[in-house]
């Protein structure tokens, strides 16, 4: 049976607080098994019979909007493309931050020229396949970047730490 990683947008920022359990329930509830929470942030490891990303990220916000009252935009990843994810070294330097925003499908030409808009001394962006780099030279709140102004250009995303990803990935090998 197929393994996903879904990266949920929504979960446990701006007001909208999901238990672990409660998420986990609501994954079995939509036919997923073996699920798994990794950190309070919206990150859900499980088994599904189904191979056809597209119509489970599109059940699994449905039964989430159903469940929890608003919508929240689901990204599937395999292990081994997560495990991509991690690994892909898109800056030579880490800086003080670095970020992956994670989408539906690769950025439009169109996208990434408006993306290409936002690049200063401090902030920095790299697209490859469905996944768009975001180093940080300073801290957060010196940043002039933003995940609102990110949608704006290339619409829902879910943003996690490199750190993070790199730890959800070294969970699902194997």
């Amino acid at each position: 049976m197929p393994r996903y990683i879904a990266l949920l947008r929504a979960i446990n920022v701006g007001g909208h607080v999901v238990k672990m359990d409660r998420l986990r329930m609501l994954f079995e509830e939509a036919g997923c098994r073996n699920v798994e929470t990794f950190i309070a942030s919206g990150n859900v490891v499980f088994d599904s019979s189904s191979t056809n990303t597209r119509t489970l990220e599109e059940k699994i916000e449905r039964h989430l909007e159903k469940g929890l009252g608003y919508d929240v935009v689901t990204f599937l990843r395999t292990p081994a493309e997560l495990a991509a994810v991690a690994a892909y070294k898109p800056f030579t330097a880490e800086g003080h931050a670095l970020w992956v925003a994670f989408l539906k499908t690769a950025p439009t030409d169109e996208a990434r020229q408006r993306l290409a808009d936002f690049r200063t001394e401090n902030d920095d962006f790299h697209v490859h396949q469905r996944e768009v780099y975001w180093l940080r030279q300073t801290k957060f709140s010196e940043s002039k970047f933003s995940g609102v102004r990110f949608e704006k250009a290339l619409g829902p995303s879910t943003m996690r730490n490199v750190t993070t990803v790199r730890k959800l990935a070294a969970k699902c090998e194997g």
